[in-house]
């Protein structure tokens, strides 16, 4: 049977740095080449990055994209790499708009092109947005075997374009993917591209973007999938990596070309004669999936590496209150960017307990980090007293102080600015403005309550399987959570018992349940208007929370957003 030689090349692209992601496609594909491949593909977009996001309307933009894939097309040829039939995916603009386009670089031209309907410029594809037949899709022959393309979307579709380049005739599907992580995902993505292959009735080969961008974590889990099913390799999660592979296809697919199924497809020889035949590689190692605590930190210490790094951050500061929040995210950090690069900060105020500055004195020592001390309570002091606070206005004024005090050790020394809440107090409003909601990016933003202690334990429990010392305190893990603005003042004070407010938070936030299906769930109804009143009021504050890493179907500021000013209440 004829033969081919496969490399998926799961890197990590940089959204608007077209000459690095250059330089990254051009070693990759050295790289492939080195080991014999006949044919890389690369992730969607990773001559751009993804998601471009506005960028998709400048024409500027999409014309620098057009230049660099011509460019690049010459280097490969320039740099002996030339008859590797590079897959590599790029912004492109024309008169019906901006385009995700996917190329085909070889023999130092760009031999093929492909155009999706339509690129709107929202931040991530919903799977709702499925694109109509009618667009040209190109078949490329490759040393005599026929290699469909297609791009992100085109997979959530069943009886599109990859059942159209079936009925038309394949020998082997390919497609680049740019679809970010989130909880439990690796579950649907692995049967939908398995429905695919067998849909094109050939093998389909699904490579997707790593990295972080903004909000946004990749997490690769690229894979090659048989007609029948059956796995022939899977990468690793949240690393860049190159596999290559052999395959014996069939070959002597079909060639029926004009419409299909409502599709136009085009056929572009590359090159006709078959390979001769040579001894093919060792089937590839597959990995599997990461467990689930293992793969959410994952995710959220690549989010918050790359945010740093691609933003041009060498260093972090964050406030170490001794509590579980900022312990996760102080590991995190340490995690992601090393013990040097993270500076914490313990900022006691008249009312911290002894426990809380020994619990962040006791995480700097296990983590490594560096740490310092600065009391907060002259400053407080004036404040309250120029301005005669009580109540609340002195509990918030805690707060600002300690932003104010982060904000100024920021500026003196360059260092990103860490927001340590999680998602449960982001829900309800348990925050403060210019507090503790201040910072540059939010770790564990999209992190409920009870899954940080979740987290916080494994974290633990890994560090001691090592033989490695665990960077969270077990105190501030079995603590009762507190922000200690008042004498005595524990959260369960202001809010239901995070195991039950978490409940609630996931019908109605993640499930968009109304106020009659969480009756039906078998809440009572003066937790469900408590809940309720407290998310809805909070809005204006998620609004003005910094980014942060989305793990959940339902991330604030990313797929959730309700109009600020809203007189509409569940269950009134």
């Amino acid at each position: 049977m004829p033969q081919l030689r496969i490399a998926l090349a799961q890197v990590n692209a940089t959204v608007g740095d077209l000459d690095g992601n250059s330089d990254l496609v051009a070693s990759w594909t050295e790289r492939a080449h080195e080991q014999g491949a006949h044919l890389v593909v690369f992730p969607e977009m990773v001559l751009t990055g993804y998601p471009v996001e506005d960028l998709a309307l400048r024409e500027s933009f999409a014309s620098a994209s057009r230049t660099a894939l011509s460019t690049l097309a010459a280097r490969l040829a320039e740099e002996g790499h030339g008859s590797v039939a590079a897959v590599v995916s790029y912004l492109d603009l024309d008169e019906v708009g901006p385009r995700d386009a996917v190329a085909v670089l070889y023999e130092g031209r760009i031999a093929a092109t492909q155009f999706k309907h339509h690129l709107p410029n929202y931040g991530v594809f919903d799977e709702r947005r499925l694109f109509k037949p009618g667009r040209t899709l190109d078949i490329v022959r490759l040393h005599g075997l026929e290699v469909g393309m297609v791009i992100c979307e085109d997979i959530w579709q069943e009886g599109g374009p990859i059942s159209a380049l079936g009925a038309a005739g394949v020998d082997l599907v390919v497609s680049p993917n740019a679809s970010p992580y989130e909880r439990d995902k690796d579950g649907t993505r692995l049967p939908l591209v398995a429905r695919r292959a067998a849909e094109a009735g050939a093998p389909l080969v699904y490579v997707n973007m790593v990295g972080g961008q903004d909000d946004l974590v990749f997490d690769g889990d690229s894979m090659a999938v048989s007609p029948s099913g059956d796995v022939l390799t899977r990468l690793p999660q949240f690393v860049e990596h190159l596999t290559v592979m052999d395959l014996d296809l069939p070959g002597g697919a079909a060639t029926t070309s004009g419409d299909v199924s409502g599709f136009a497809v085009r056929r572009v020889t590359l090159s006709s004669p078959p390979l001769a035949a040579y001894q093919p590689l060792a089937a590839p190692e597959s990995d599997e999936p990461l467990p689930e605590l293992a793969e959410m930190w994952a995710a959220l210490e690549l989010g918050l590496r790359d945010y740093v790094r691609k933003n041009g951050f060498t260093s972090v500061v964050l406030g170490l209150s001794g509590g579980i929040d900022s312990a996760v995210c102080a590991a995190l950090a340490v995690d992601a960017l090393g013990a040097e690069n993270v500076h914490g900060v313990s900022m006691p105020s008249v009312y911290s307990s002894d426990h809380s500055r020994s619990d962040a004195e006791d995480l700097a020592g296990r983590t490594g980090l560096h740490y310092q001390v600065q009391a907060i309570e002259d400053m407080v002091a004036v404040f309250v007293s120029q301005l005669e606070l009580t109540g609340l206005a002195e509990e918030n004024v805690q707060a600002r102080c300690r932003g104010v005090t982060l904000m100024g050790l920021s500026n003196q020394h360059g260092h990103l600015v860490l927001a340590t809440g999680n998602k449960t107090e982001l829900a309800v409003g348990y925050s403060t403005i210019y507090g503790d909601a201040v910072g540059g990016f939010a770790p564990i933003k999209d992190v409920p309550k009870t899954l940080v202690w979740e987290l916080a334990r494994w974290r633990d429990e890994v560090a001691a399987e090592r033989g490695q010392t665990p960077p969270i305190p077990p105190n501030s893990i079995t603590k009762p959570p507190s922000a200690e603005l008042r004498p005595g003042q524990m959260d369960s004070d202001s809010l239901p018992d995070y195991e039950l407010l978490d409940r609630v938070l996931d019908d109605y936030i993640e499930g968009d349940r109304g106020y009659g299906d969480l009756i039906a769930a078998g809440f009572a109804p003066e937790l469900i208007d408590r809940v309720l009143r407290m998310v809805d009021r909070a809005e204006y504050k998620r609004r003005q929370y910094p980014p942060g890493t989305k793990i959940t179907f339902k991330a604030f500021g990313r797929d959730r957003r309700l109009p600020m000013t809203n007189a509409w209440r569940e269950g009134k």
